[in-house]
């Protein structure tokens, strides 16, 4: 394949075309405090300089290296295995991209394969496709199989749900019909009277994630038992960690089960690329988007990989087809597989038990400070919401100094209806089992020293 560089009037084109008048207009949406792409590099440098250069701008950056994290809502960090990072990165998997002549990639085959048959068990489904982009355009693929599936026109979304997923999904069905109705929030969870109000014969799907963005724990089970009493699909958004000790969705009745795989053996790597999980009752097989790898005999009885569901635009007629997700994360998929086969069963049930046990005794101890309150009184997993006596972007400035990354100012998802809760106030805590007791005991003294 060959690349044509683009050229200045070929710039000056294609912003006219969209009504741009120039390429720095297009960044204004960027804070002026972040840098640009431009470095300036000077003139003639050696290899060697120009290492020491870049180097030196790369640590100017805040990260989970330089800075002791309890930042979730979305991104989490984890401890990744070294086996994860050592097989990954072997030339067989780090140069093997989806496979146009599939039968001839057995290794690759195998790989989705076994993640597909991991994430099955994970959730409790029977079918799983191997993988999509992220969690968000996940549950809006999902959205759209319920859609086909059910040929109605309405959604109830938990507006508990994470902000970026809901305004992702919201984008997918902006140019539709289709009606997205929120359920409102009691108490930190979903408002089962509303549900019980609002759930009728034109609903497609009840979205509902758990743990939620608070990072409390939905009532699925009344949930899905809502919504299937009408005749609608039951979509949860899980984080994948918390099913070491959760119970399966594919035992509370979930038809569709979506989530962001980050968590599972992938570092934060400033935001992607990311994984989208993505599985299902076998009766949705073939309204599933992206690709499903199957199991087979060839004629002499060997045992190989195909691939058995492609329904993209790229293979069969555009108007059949399910999605225009036309590639997967296999890196990141593959990643998860070695991270569920390193840690076994009990391995990963202890890494979600650390994440509760130590996430439970930071909430301990850091609402022992004066004028730190819980925000909700449900049950919760790894993360949780405060209140907090001063404003959590000044709290977070101040341990920035200190050398810890603080929770997420809830006042930012200025789209959740907060009803006279005091979100303005609102500090999201995420602690993981990356964290050590040591570390949570200095956070909290921090915390409290802040305030005062």
């Amino acid at each position: 394949m060959n690349f044509v560089p683009i050229t200045a009037d070929d710039r000056k084109v294609m912003l006219a075309k969209i009504g741009v008048p120039s390429f720095e207009t297009l960044l204004e949406g960027i804070p002026r405090e972040i840098p640009r792409a431009d470095l300036k590099l000077p003139a003639g440098l050696s290899e060697s300089e120009l290492l020491r250069l870049t180097g030196d701008l790369a640590s100017q950056n805040v990260t989970t290296r330089s800075h002791i994290s309890f930042l979730g809502a979305g991104a989490y960090e984890h401890l990744v295995p070294a086996a994860v990072r050592y097989l990954t990165s072997r030339g067989e998997f780090l140069t093997a991209y989806t496979p146009y002549q599939p039968e001839a990639s057995q290794g690759t085959l195998q790989a989705m394969y076994e993640f597909q048959s991991l994430l099955c068990d994970l959730t409790g489904m029977e079918a799983a496709n191997c993988s999509l982009y992220e969690g968000a355009s996940a549950l809006a693929e999902a959205c759209l199989v319920a859609l086909r599936e059910t040929e109605r026109g309405k959604l109830l979304i938990a507006e508990t749900l994470h902000p970026e997923y809901r305004q992702t999904l919201g984008t997918y069905l902006k140019q539709t019909q289709v009606k997205i109705e929120p359920i409102p929030l009691h108490q930190g969870v979903c408002d089962l009277t509303a549900v019980r109000e609002r759930v009728d014969s034109q609903t497609a799907a009840v979205v509902v994630q758990i743990p939620n963005a608070f990072g409390c724990l939905e009532p699925v089970a009344e949930l899905g038992e809502l919504a299937h009493r009408h005749g609608a699909l039951f979509i949860v958004v899980v984080n994948p960690i918390s099913l070491g000790i959760l119970k399966a969705p594919g035992s509370y009745g979930a038809d569709i089960v979506v989530g962001e795989g980050q968590p599972l053996g992938t570092d934060l790597q400033y935001g992607g690329p990311y994984l989208g999980l993505f599985a299902c009752r076998e009766k949705l097989l073939r309204k599933v988007p992206g690709r499903i790898v199957g199991m087979t005999r060839d004629t002499h009885g060997r045992r190989g990989f195909v691939l058995t569901l492609q329904t993209r635009e790229q293979h069969i007629r555009r108007a059949k087809a399910t999605s225009n997700i036309c590639t997967n994360e296999a890196m990141m998929a593959l990643a998860s597989a070695v991270y569920l086969c390193s840690l076994g069963k009990e391995g990963f049930r202890e890494v979600a038990n650390q994440n509760l046990q130590k996430a439970h005794y930071c909430f301990d101890q850091l609402t022992k400070i004066k004028g730190v309150r819980p925000l909700f009184p449900a049950p919760f997993f790894n993360e949780f919401a405060l209140e907090m006596p001063l404003d959590p972007e000044l709290i977070n400035q101040r341990l920035l100094k200190e050398g810890f990354l603080g929770g997420f100012p809830l006042k930012r998802w200025d789209s959740i209806d907060s009803k006279g809760l005091a979100l303005s106030k609102g500090w999201l805590v995420c602690v993981t089992e990356a964290r050590a007791r040591e570390e949570i005991d200095r956070f909290v003294a921090a915390v409290g020293k802040a305030i005062k």
